[in-house]
């Protein structure tokens, strides 16, 4: 079997850790997953193992807090902090430690965006409006998110909301997936950052049916990656994304107010 293929054992092994950790929030077993994925990765590739080390210490630093919705004023200091660290750790151990440039943040890529590339952003906005209040309204997610109604609550929900998509695919897609595209066909790496990012955002509060939404999401917005080479239209797509949901989780929280939404 080739390498690579045995490869996938510890790799597999980080993605799960990842579902043990923030999905079923059992952080000792999250943590002997993680541990043992590694070490299998020690005899399997030393370059893998390095890779995989870099994205488990971005794993563990977020672990130790509580990603769940909270919008108060130290736990949002409390977690830009940790998700900050949560990327600068591997990207200045890569750098400086192991002399590598794979973690990369190309706002300016050098891509025109194709036509295509241009209408598929408002067809963000359409698929958002019709498919987002469905989800957190008639699953109930919504409550998962504290109530905002005081226009500060709603300026910290906002830029809480945006922070959190940004770091999303600043970690997810420009560290995790680039990572592991170092080692793996782009689907197979793919995939795996995939199951990352979906247990990160179910502790998140997108709980429910909500994985069957953003899978999809975070596979797409990986292929999306690896054609447009663009950090800054990903993170367009998914802001837009988060538009949708910070109205939506207004509007749920307070369904007196005008809605633009039909739920």
């Amino acid at each position: 079997m080739p390498r690579t293929s045995w490869g996938l054992v510890p790799a597999a092994g980080v993605s799960a850790s990842a579902v043990l950790i923030f999905w079923v929030q059992n952080l000792p077993s999250g943590y002997l997953v993680l541990a043992l994925s590694l070490i299998v990765a020690v005899i399997v590739d030393r370059s893998l193992f390095a890779s995989l080390l870099l994205i488990a210490a971005g794993l563990c630093i977020i672990s130790t807090i509580s990603v769940a919705a909270d919008i108060s004023y130290g736990n949002m200091l409390l977690m830009g902090t940790v998700l900050t660290l949560a990327i600068a750790v591997p990207y200045l151990a890569e750098r400086y430690a192991l002399r590598r440039r794979t973690i990369r943040f190309p706002i300016k890529s050098g891509h025109r965006w194709t036509r295509l590339e241009r209408w598929y952003l408002p067809l963000v906005l359409v698929l958002g409006w019709g498919i987002l209040p469905f989800y957190f309204i008639t699953s109930g997610s919504y409550r998962n998110w504290p109530a905002i109604h005081a226009p500060d609550e709603l300026a910290r929900l906002f830029v809480g909301v945006n922070f959190v998509g940004i770091w999303d695919e600043m970690f997810f897609i420009c560290v995790v997936f680039a990572l592991l595209g170092r080692h793996f066909p782009v689907w197979q790496a793919n995939l795996l950052q995939a199951v990352i990012f979906v247990s990160f955002l179910w502790e998140l509060g997108y709980r429910s049916w909500g994985p069957l939404m953003t899978f999809p999401f975070a596979v797409l917005q990986g292929y999306i990656f690896t054609r447009t080479r663009s950090l800054t239209y990903i993170v367009c797509v998914h802001l837009l994304f988060d538009l949708i949901v910070f109205l939506v989780l207004v509007h749920a929280h307070n369904p007196e107010w005008p809605s633009i939404f039909l739920y």
